[in-house]
Protein backbone atom coordinates (compact mmCIF):
# COMPACT_ATOMS: atom_id res chain seq x y z
CA UNK A 1 0.00 0.00 0.00
CA UNK A 2 1.13 3.88 -1.03
CA UNK A 3 2.22 5.40 1.80
CA UNK A 4 -0.56 8.46 2.72
CA UNK A 5 -0.50 11.68 4.62
CA UNK A 6 -2.33 11.39 7.92
CA UNK A 7 -5.47 13.03 8.89
CA UNK A 8 -4.93 16.49 10.17
CA UNK A 9 -6.01 16.06 13.81
CA UNK A 10 -7.71 19.45 13.42
CA UNK A 11 -10.35 18.36 10.63
CA UNK A 12 -13.72 16.98 10.97
CA UNK A 13 -13.99 18.28 14.88
CA UNK A 14 -16.56 20.60 14.64
CA UNK A 15 -20.31 19.57 12.97
CA UNK A 16 -20.62 23.10 11.67
CA UNK A 17 -17.09 24.06 10.55
CA UNK A 18 -14.42 23.08 8.91
CA UNK A 19 -10.68 23.40 9.81
CA UNK A 20 -10.66 26.28 7.96
CA UNK A 21 -13.57 27.77 9.46
CA UNK A 22 -15.90 27.48 6.12
CA UNK A 23 -19.10 26.12 7.06
CA UNK A 24 -19.51 22.40 6.36
CA UNK A 25 -21.96 20.67 3.74
CA UNK A 26 -24.90 18.47 5.12
CA UNK A 27 -27.45 16.62 3.11
CA UNK A 28 -30.84 16.22 3.28
CA UNK A 29 -33.25 13.47 3.21
CA UNK A 30 -34.42 13.68 -0.04
CA UNK A 31 -36.63 10.58 -0.01
CA UNK A 32 -35.65 7.03 1.82
CA UNK A 33 -35.79 4.71 -1.02
CA UNK A 34 -33.24 2.32 0.37
CA UNK A 35 -33.33 1.47 4.15
CA UNK A 36 -30.34 -0.64 5.12
CA UNK A 37 -30.68 -2.85 8.06
CA UNK A 38 -27.20 -4.72 10.34
CA UNK A 39 -27.88 -8.16 10.24
CA UNK A 40 -25.03 -8.13 13.26
CA UNK A 41 -21.79 -7.58 12.80
CA UNK A 42 -20.79 -11.34 13.31
CA UNK A 43 -18.91 -12.70 10.75
CA UNK A 44 -17.19 -16.22 9.01
CA UNK A 45 -13.98 -13.92 7.69
CA UNK A 46 -12.17 -11.26 9.38
CA UNK A 47 -11.05 -8.89 6.36
CA UNK A 48 -8.03 -6.87 7.21
CA UNK A 49 -9.75 -3.78 5.94
CA UNK A 50 -13.53 -4.25 7.39
CA UNK A 51 -14.99 -0.48 7.88
CA UNK A 52 -17.49 -1.91 10.42
CA UNK A 53 -14.39 -4.60 12.08
CA UNK A 54 -16.54 -7.84 11.68
CA UNK A 55 -14.98 -11.28 12.43
CA UNK A 56 -15.82 -14.30 14.08
CA UNK A 57 -15.88 -12.75 17.73
CA UNK A 58 -17.36 -8.91 17.39
CA UNK A 59 -20.85 -9.18 18.07
CA UNK A 60 -20.55 -4.92 19.15
CA UNK A 61 -23.99 -5.05 16.86
CA UNK A 62 -26.04 -7.93 17.51
CA UNK A 63 -28.18 -10.12 15.62
CA UNK A 64 -31.32 -7.97 14.58
CA UNK A 65 -34.31 -10.06 14.96
CA UNK A 66 -37.31 -10.79 12.69
CA UNK A 67 -39.72 -8.92 14.54
CA UNK A 68 -37.87 -5.73 15.39
CA UNK A 69 -36.95 -5.72 11.06
CA UNK A 70 -40.70 -6.00 10.63
CA UNK A 71 -41.37 -3.29 13.36
CA UNK A 72 -39.55 -0.77 10.67
CA UNK A 73 -41.47 -2.35 7.55
CA UNK A 74 -44.62 -1.75 9.65
CA UNK A 75 -42.99 2.12 10.20
CA UNK A 76 -42.54 2.49 6.27
CA UNK A 77 -46.34 1.48 5.80
CA UNK A 78 -47.68 3.60 8.65
CA UNK A 79 -45.52 6.69 7.27
CA UNK A 80 -46.61 6.41 3.60
CA UNK A 81 -42.42 6.57 3.39
CA UNK A 82 -41.40 5.96 -0.64
CA UNK A 83 -38.98 3.49 0.17
CA UNK A 84 -38.57 0.77 -2.65
CA UNK A 85 -35.71 -1.52 -0.90
CA UNK A 86 -34.71 -3.17 1.79
CA UNK A 87 -30.75 -3.93 2.09
CA UNK A 88 -28.77 -5.87 4.60
CA UNK A 89 -25.54 -5.71 5.51
CA UNK A 90 -23.26 -7.22 8.02
CA UNK A 91 -20.71 -9.16 9.39
CA UNK A 92 -22.50 -11.45 7.11
CA UNK A 93 -26.02 -11.75 6.97
CA UNK A 94 -26.64 -15.23 6.94
CA UNK A 95 -25.38 -16.12 10.23
CA UNK A 96 -28.28 -14.13 11.51
CA UNK A 97 -30.65 -17.00 12.47
CA UNK A 98 -33.62 -14.91 11.74
CA UNK A 99 -32.49 -14.38 7.96
CA UNK A 100 -34.39 -16.03 5.96
CA UNK A 101 -37.97 -15.47 7.54
CA UNK A 102 -36.64 -11.99 7.28
CA UNK A 103 -35.90 -12.05 3.58
CA UNK A 104 -39.80 -13.89 2.97
CA UNK A 105 -41.11 -11.52 5.14
CA UNK A 106 -39.36 -8.19 3.29
CA UNK A 107 -40.55 -9.69 -0.36
CA UNK A 108 -44.03 -10.80 0.38
CA UNK A 109 -44.55 -6.72 1.92
CA UNK A 110 -43.51 -5.92 -1.67
CA UNK A 111 -39.90 -4.74 -1.53
CA UNK A 112 -36.69 -5.16 -3.68
CA UNK A 113 -34.50 -6.56 -1.07
CA UNK A 114 -30.42 -6.81 -1.49
CA UNK A 115 -28.02 -8.86 0.33
CA UNK A 116 -24.67 -8.79 0.80
CA UNK A 117 -22.77 -11.47 1.46
CA UNK A 118 -19.53 -13.43 0.80
CA UNK A 119 -21.65 -16.40 -0.72
CA UNK A 120 -19.37 -18.72 1.37
CA UNK A 121 -20.65 -21.87 4.08
CA UNK A 122 -23.33 -19.20 6.08
CA UNK A 123 -24.65 -18.95 2.96
CA UNK A 124 -24.44 -22.09 1.07
CA UNK A 125 -26.13 -24.09 3.99
CA UNK A 126 -29.21 -21.81 2.82
CA UNK A 127 -29.60 -22.71 -0.98
CA UNK A 128 -32.55 -24.72 -0.97
CA UNK A 129 -34.34 -22.13 0.90
CA UNK A 130 -32.95 -19.33 -1.32
CA UNK A 131 -34.17 -21.37 -4.76
CA UNK A 132 -37.32 -21.59 -2.89
CA UNK A 133 -37.24 -17.82 -2.81
CA UNK A 134 -35.88 -17.23 -5.91
CA UNK A 135 -38.77 -19.54 -7.58
CA UNK A 136 -41.69 -17.20 -5.91
CA UNK A 137 -40.27 -13.49 -5.75
CA UNK A 138 -37.52 -13.75 -9.09
CA UNK A 139 -35.20 -10.80 -9.46
CA UNK A 140 -36.82 -8.83 -6.47
CA UNK A 141 -34.26 -10.85 -4.73
CA UNK A 142 -30.46 -9.71 -5.50
CA UNK A 143 -27.18 -11.14 -3.93
CA UNK A 144 -24.07 -8.75 -3.94
CA UNK A 145 -21.28 -11.25 -3.66
CA UNK A 146 -17.91 -9.65 -1.84
CA UNK A 147 -15.04 -10.36 -3.95
CA UNK A 148 -12.20 -8.29 -3.17
CA UNK A 149 -10.71 -8.59 -6.29
CA UNK A 150 -9.96 -10.25 -9.53
CA UNK A 151 -6.83 -12.15 -8.81
CA UNK A 152 -6.30 -14.88 -6.01
CA UNK A 153 -3.86 -13.44 -4.23
CA UNK A 154 -5.10 -10.35 -3.74
CA UNK A 155 -8.34 -10.68 -2.71
CA UNK A 156 -6.83 -13.63 -0.03
CA UNK A 157 -4.21 -10.72 1.14
CA UNK A 158 -7.52 -9.23 2.27
CA UNK A 159 -9.90 -12.02 3.00
CA UNK A 160 -7.83 -14.98 4.67
CA UNK A 161 -6.72 -17.87 3.22
CA UNK A 162 -8.97 -20.10 1.52
CA UNK A 163 -11.65 -17.60 1.03
CA UNK A 164 -11.43 -17.44 -2.62
CA UNK A 165 -12.24 -21.01 -4.05
CA UNK A 166 -15.38 -20.99 -1.53
CA UNK A 167 -16.56 -17.38 -2.56
CA UNK A 168 -15.96 -18.41 -6.34
CA UNK A 169 -18.24 -21.12 -5.65
CA UNK A 170 -21.00 -19.54 -4.03
CA UNK A 171 -21.20 -17.00 -6.65
CA UNK A 172 -20.63 -19.29 -9.37
CA UNK A 173 -24.12 -21.74 -8.10
CA UNK A 174 -25.60 -18.35 -7.96
CA UNK A 175 -25.28 -17.40 -11.36
CA UNK A 176 -25.84 -21.09 -12.63
CA UNK A 177 -28.99 -20.77 -10.88
CA UNK A 178 -30.45 -17.48 -12.35
CA UNK A 179 -30.41 -15.11 -9.71
CA UNK A 180 -29.75 -11.66 -9.75
CA UNK A 181 -26.41 -10.75 -8.73
CA UNK A 182 -23.97 -8.34 -8.15
CA UNK A 183 -20.35 -8.57 -7.21
CA UNK A 184 -18.51 -5.65 -5.16
CA UNK A 185 -14.82 -5.39 -5.53
CA UNK A 186 -12.25 -2.82 -5.79
CA UNK A 187 -9.41 -1.07 -7.61
CA UNK A 188 -5.62 -0.80 -6.69
CA UNK A 189 -4.81 2.52 -6.53
CA UNK A 190 -2.28 1.81 -9.60
CA UNK A 191 -5.61 0.69 -12.06
CA UNK A 192 -7.62 2.55 -13.39
CA UNK A 193 -11.45 1.29 -13.07
CA UNK A 194 -11.11 0.31 -16.82
CA UNK A 195 -8.72 -1.59 -15.88
CA UNK A 196 -10.03 -3.24 -12.97
CA UNK A 197 -13.38 -3.94 -14.85
CA UNK A 198 -11.06 -5.75 -17.73
CA UNK A 199 -9.94 -7.76 -15.13
CA UNK A 200 -13.13 -8.67 -13.75
CA UNK A 201 -14.47 -9.44 -17.07
CA UNK A 202 -11.91 -11.88 -17.74
CA UNK A 203 -11.98 -13.60 -14.81
CA UNK A 204 -16.28 -13.86 -14.78
CA UNK A 205 -15.85 -15.15 -18.67
CA UNK A 206 -13.48 -17.90 -17.30
CA UNK A 207 -15.70 -19.12 -14.42
CA UNK A 208 -18.61 -18.48 -16.83
CA UNK A 209 -20.45 -16.19 -14.30
CA UNK A 210 -22.82 -14.25 -15.98
CA UNK A 211 -22.59 -10.32 -14.93
CA UNK A 212 -22.19 -7.13 -17.05
CA UNK A 213 -18.45 -5.77 -15.80
CA UNK A 214 -19.72 -2.32 -17.81
CA UNK A 215 -22.90 -2.30 -15.53
CA UNK A 216 -21.80 0.11 -12.59
CA UNK A 217 -24.60 -1.57 -10.58
CA UNK A 218 -23.73 -5.37 -11.15
CA UNK A 219 -19.98 -5.00 -10.64
CA UNK A 220 -19.45 -2.38 -7.75
CA UNK A 221 -15.81 -1.14 -7.09
CA UNK A 222 -15.62 0.74 -4.21
CA UNK A 223 -12.80 3.01 -3.70
CA UNK A 224 -10.56 2.42 -0.52
CA UNK A 225 -11.78 3.41 2.68
CA UNK A 226 -8.70 4.91 5.45
CA UNK A 227 -10.46 7.11 8.12
CA UNK A 228 -6.68 7.76 9.20
CA UNK A 229 -5.55 8.98 5.69
CA UNK A 230 -6.18 13.14 5.24
CA UNK A 231 -8.97 14.23 3.08
CA UNK A 232 -10.34 17.21 2.06
CA UNK A 233 -13.64 18.40 4.21
CA UNK A 234 -16.59 18.64 2.52
CA UNK A 235 -18.19 22.53 2.48
CA UNK A 236 -21.09 24.43 1.52
CA UNK A 237 -19.25 25.67 -2.07
CA UNK A 238 -18.16 21.96 -2.82
CA UNK A 239 -21.05 21.16 -4.17
CA UNK A 240 -21.00 23.60 -7.19
CA UNK A 241 -17.06 23.42 -7.82
CA UNK A 242 -17.12 19.56 -7.57
CA UNK A 243 -20.69 19.58 -9.18
CA UNK A 244 -22.17 17.15 -7.17
CA UNK A 245 -25.72 17.16 -6.15
CA UNK A 246 -26.61 16.57 -2.81
CA UNK A 247 -29.16 14.24 -3.74
CA UNK A 248 -26.86 11.57 -5.24
CA UNK A 249 -25.11 11.45 -2.34
CA UNK A 250 -26.11 8.12 0.33
CA UNK A 251 -27.49 9.77 2.74
CA UNK A 252 -30.00 11.70 0.78
CA UNK A 253 -31.59 8.58 -0.04
CA UNK A 254 -30.94 5.75 2.72
CA UNK A 255 -30.72 4.72 6.17
CA UNK A 256 -28.91 1.82 8.47
CA UNK A 257 -31.03 0.35 11.17
CA UNK A 258 -28.64 -1.41 14.16
CA UNK A 259 -28.97 -2.88 17.08
CA UNK A 260 -25.87 -1.85 19.53
CA UNK A 261 -24.25 -4.64 22.04
CA UNK A 262 -26.75 -4.11 25.45
CA UNK A 263 -29.53 -1.87 23.63
CA UNK A 264 -32.89 -2.92 24.38
CA UNK A 265 -33.84 -1.71 20.84
CA UNK A 266 -32.34 -1.25 17.21
CA UNK A 267 -31.47 2.52 16.35
CA UNK A 268 -30.96 4.38 13.28
CA UNK A 269 -27.73 5.08 12.04
CA UNK A 270 -27.09 7.75 8.84
CA UNK A 271 -25.09 5.76 7.24
CA UNK A 272 -23.78 2.23 6.35
CA UNK A 273 -20.00 3.08 6.87
CA UNK A 274 -20.37 5.08 10.48
CA UNK A 275 -22.89 2.55 12.85
CA UNK A 276 -20.82 3.48 15.70
CA UNK A 277 -20.53 6.87 15.87
CA UNK A 278 -22.67 8.45 18.41
CA UNK A 279 -22.62 11.98 16.01
CA UNK A 280 -24.43 10.09 13.36
CA UNK A 281 -26.98 7.95 15.72
CA UNK A 282 -30.63 9.53 14.85
CA UNK A 283 -32.52 7.59 17.04
CA UNK A 284 -35.31 4.60 17.19
CA UNK A 285 -37.44 5.34 14.75
CA UNK A 286 -37.58 6.23 11.08
CA UNK A 287 -39.31 9.82 11.09
CA UNK A 288 -37.14 10.75 13.73
CA UNK A 289 -34.09 9.94 11.65
CA UNK A 290 -35.53 12.34 8.70
CA UNK A 291 -33.15 15.15 9.70
CA UNK A 292 -30.12 16.58 7.61
CA UNK A 293 -26.70 14.60 7.78
CA UNK A 294 -23.65 16.89 8.51
CA UNK A 295 -20.40 15.71 6.96
CA UNK A 296 -18.38 15.88 9.62
CA UNK A 297 -16.33 12.53 8.84
CA UNK A 298 -13.86 11.39 6.31
CA UNK A 299 -16.10 8.89 4.97
CA UNK A 300 -18.30 10.89 3.86
CA UNK A 301 -15.98 12.79 1.80
CA UNK A 302 -13.84 10.07 0.71
CA UNK A 303 -16.35 7.50 -0.54
CA UNK A 304 -19.67 9.97 -0.78
CA UNK A 305 -18.65 12.95 -2.15
CA UNK A 306 -15.07 12.68 -4.07
CA UNK A 307 -15.31 9.09 -4.54
CA UNK A 308 -18.96 9.18 -6.18
CA UNK A 309 -19.58 5.52 -4.34
CA UNK A 310 -22.95 4.32 -2.63
CA UNK A 311 -24.11 0.88 -1.03
CA UNK A 312 -27.48 0.69 -2.67
CA UNK A 313 -28.26 -0.63 -5.77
Amino acid sequence: MNERTPLDPAKFRDPDITAKGERRASVDLHALETLWINTGTLCNLACISCYIESSPRNDALVYISHAEVAEYLDEIARENLPTREIAFTGGEPFMNPDMLAILETCLARGFNVLVLSNAMRPMQRHNDALLALRKVYDDKLTLRVSLDYYTQQIHEQERGPNSWNRGIAGLKWLSNNGFSIAVAGRHLGSESDADARRGYAELFADENIKIDTDDMERLVLFPEMDASADIAEITTECWGILDVKPTSIMCASSRMVVKHKGAEKPTVAACTLLPYEAEFDMGQALKEASRPVKLNHPHCARFCVLGGASCSA
